[in-house]
């Protein structure tokens, strides 16, 4: 397939590094003279904006942390007047405070560039049906890819999350080309299909555009396999934007692009901070270089990549997220990550692609539960097999003794958004 490239897709790496510096010092001014934060801590650090003088320079500059939005809440990081914020969302607070965010309309304007951009490189093109699941409200998902998709001139299916059954009833009446949903959904929509008897392979889907959770290359191939699709990665957070931070092309499938020309990316060690060489795994750091209503300065994402050279765009890219810092599990001094145990759950035979992870405490050791759906057309003797070889690749790959529960279809919980891999069941 040829790409369509737009203006910005076309610069060479030196013409992107001219407009990045000059976006990069207009951002820094505009934090340093709107927020008080910023003021703040860049006067901590004995910086002015002007001292960005290459985009190396960047890297003396403070953080910004999710508890920095936090602390600020609702609108103290914004860096326009109210009168001039066309909408707000903000997470959801399950851990404390919502973060908040602010777009202009201009800010709405390139937030459906960026989108658009990213759903024509996963091969959408104008004309095409896109059926979009991820949820609507103050979530970003789904607003985000709605006005993504209709700027790229589709026809928007806006079936939001939840009522699982009626939106495969709805695939299948309005045939869209394409979905955009988190994958964990995407599998709950394939469980449905199947119960419905209709076979997911004969859809008219052609492309799934899947984000707002780490997925790895095993569910990749489950989910094109079982559906005849192509599966790709779309990359974003509210922080930094929303959807259409960064997103994998369909010509080639081998990391995401990131939109370099709207977001700075960096990679730095997850413990010391300090900026690590491109190809170096290391936590996200996002820089905003065209937000006006909220700029964020190299925000910690806590998600964990590493960058690349671009190949199907000039673009450099990230690899498909590997986990986040804040959700490794140590347990009994192994780092382990969900997408690790997801790899085995996907290869194992006889248990279905769901899974969670249950953290109790026997005595003063910690201890990790492997639970896992059995397909339903798996044997007992199948189920056994799963148990033993789902706990022996833990231990042979992770290197760390887990329990392990093959339970039967439908007993895990169901998300409509982010799975929740993980339940901490540890006394605090």
């Amino acid at each position: 397939m040829t790409p369509l490239l737009d203006a910005a897709e076309q610069l060479s790496r030196e013409e992107l590094a001219v407009l990045q510096l000059e976006r990069l010092r207009a951002t820094l001014r505009h934090a340093y003279a709107n927020v008080g934060h910023y003021r703040t801590a860049f006067d901590r650090a004995g910086l002015r904006p002007e001292d960005c003088r290459t985009l190396a320079d960047l890297a003396r500059f403070p953080f910004t942390a999710k508890t920095d939005l936090r602390d600020n809440y609702p609108f103290g990081m914004f860096a326009v007047d109210q009168s001039e914020v066309r909408r707000v969302h903000a997470s959801s607070g399950t851990t404390g405070r919502p973060t908040v965010v602010g777009y202009t309309q201009r800010d709405l304007d390139i937030w459906a560039d960026v989108v658009a951009r990213s759903i024509r490189a996963a091969g959408g093109r104008p004309g095409h049906k896109v059926h979009v699941a991820y949820g609507y409200g103050l979530f970003t998902g789904g607003l985000g890819a709605h006005y993504g998709a209709e700027r790229l001139g589709c026809t928007v299916i806006p079936a939001s999350g939840g009522m699982t059954a009626r939106q495969v009833q709805l695939i299948q009446d309005f045939r869209p080309e394409i979905i955009m949903v988190t994958p964990s959904y995407m599998l709950t929509l394939l469980d449905e299909f199947e119960r419905q008897g209709v076979d997911p392979r004969t859809t008219s889907l052609r492309v799934g555009i899947f984000g707002a959770e780490p997925w790895t290359e095993e569910m990749r191939r489950e989910i094109e396999e079982r559906f005849a699709i192509d599966a790709v990665d779309i990359y974003g957070l509210s922080e930094v934007m929303g959807p259409g931070v960064a997103q994998e092309c369909v010509e080639t499938k081998d990391g995401l692009h990131i939109w370099e020309d709207h977001f700075y990316p960096e990679v730095v060690d997850p413990f010391t901070g300090e900026v690590l060489p491109d190809g170096a795994e290391g936590e996200l750091v996002f820089t905003s270089l065209t937000k006006e209503a909220m700029p964020v300065i190299r925000y910690r994402t806590r998600d964990l990549t590493r960058l690349l050279p671009g190949t199907a765009r000039v673009f450099r890219r990230m690899e498909k997220i590997t986990g986040r810092s804040d959700d490794m599990v140590i347990l009994r001094g192994v780092n382990l990550f969900p997408t690790q145990i997801e790899e085995i759950v996907l290869r194992t035979p006889g248990v279905a692609p769901h899974f969670q992870l249950r953290l109790t405490r026997e005595g003063r050791m910690d201890a990790l539960t492997v639970r896992a759906e059995a397909r339903a057309d798996a044997t007992s003797a199948q189920r056994v097999d799963a148990v033993r070889a789902i706990a022996s690749a833990v231990k042979d790959g992770v290197g760390v003794s887990v329990a392990v529960e093959v339970v039967d279809p439908g007993t895990l919980e169901r998300s409509v958004g982010k799975i929740k891999r993980i339940v901490d069941l540890r006394p605090h």
